[in-house]
């Protein structure tokens, strides 16, 4: 087996986007405790939608290009579901934390529990090297060419061929965006392949800091919003006494 290797520069980009998340969300919160003016809508304003699609396209791209990394450096089933399990556990928290938030809204399938499910296909479906740039525009085009109203239930919406948006702080089905993963894992085998060394070279020392976000993503990606949101609910206190 080869050894496990890290990509800084793969962290790095990992980690500008956990930066860009974290200036979403705080704007996100501001607007939530009516610290905004005028109230913005993050959900139909162009503006934020278009964020919040770039920003899960970073993240889900990425998780490819890593799963292509692992594979070529031999990462077996057992480590993979080591990492699995730690993010279909921080799913699970993150379901059960906006539960008590947002009660009418909670998350059911957001962008963790894409990844938990999109993780297992991706890697079933590496082999197909070459052909996932065209599977992944499959996937893609799917909710634009393929939608029922049976997918619209809470317990289906997750698949991503629904007629409506569900209602919920955040949802990221496994339609469209297991496209975008199989993309950035079919970037990656290339670039393993053929360039490693754009992929394996260091970052520039203002960087570094980027790439260690990067290598603790999950850890602050679950502590961002409680920290964030007790901020600001101490300081809307504070002027409120």
């Amino acid at each position: 087996m080869k050894p496990a290797l890290r990509s800084d520069r793969l962290d790095a980009l990992r980690g500008a986007a956990m930066v860009w998340m974290v200036v979403f969300h705080f704007c996100f919160d501001l607007n939530h405790f009516g610290l905004i003016e005028p109230r913005q809508s993050f959900l139909h304003d162009p503006f934020w939608a278009t964020q919040r699609t770039a920003i899960v396209t970073l993240f889900v791209f990425c998780a490819g290009l890593g799963q292509a990394l692992a594979l070529h450096s031999g990462q077996g089933w057992p480590r993979f579901w080591r990492r699995w399990a730690q993010v279909a556990g921080c799913a699970l928290l993150v379901s059960a934390g906006s539960a008590l938030m947002f009660p009418r809204t909670w998350i059911s399938f957001g962008v963790l529990h894409g990844m938990a499910v999109m993780l297992v296909l991706a890697r079933l479906l590496a082999s197909l090297r070459g052909g996932l740039w065209i599977a992944g525009a499959l996937m893609v085009a799917a909710p634009r060419l393929l939608q029922h109203p049976f997918f619209d239930t809470p317990w289906a919406n997750w698949v991503g061929l629904v007629t409506r948006i569900p209602v919920t702080e955040d949802w990221v089905p496994v339609l469209p965006w297991l496209g975008v993963m199989l993309w950035g894992m079919a970037a990656g085998q290339w670039l393993s392949a053929s360039r490693r060394a754009l992929l394996a070279g260091p970052v520039a020392m203002p960087l570094r800091p980027l790439a260690v976000l990067g290598r603790w993503s999950l850890s602050f990606y679950m502590v961002h919003q409680p920290v964030l949101l007790g901020g600001i609910a101490g300081f809307t206190w504070l002027l409120a006494r």
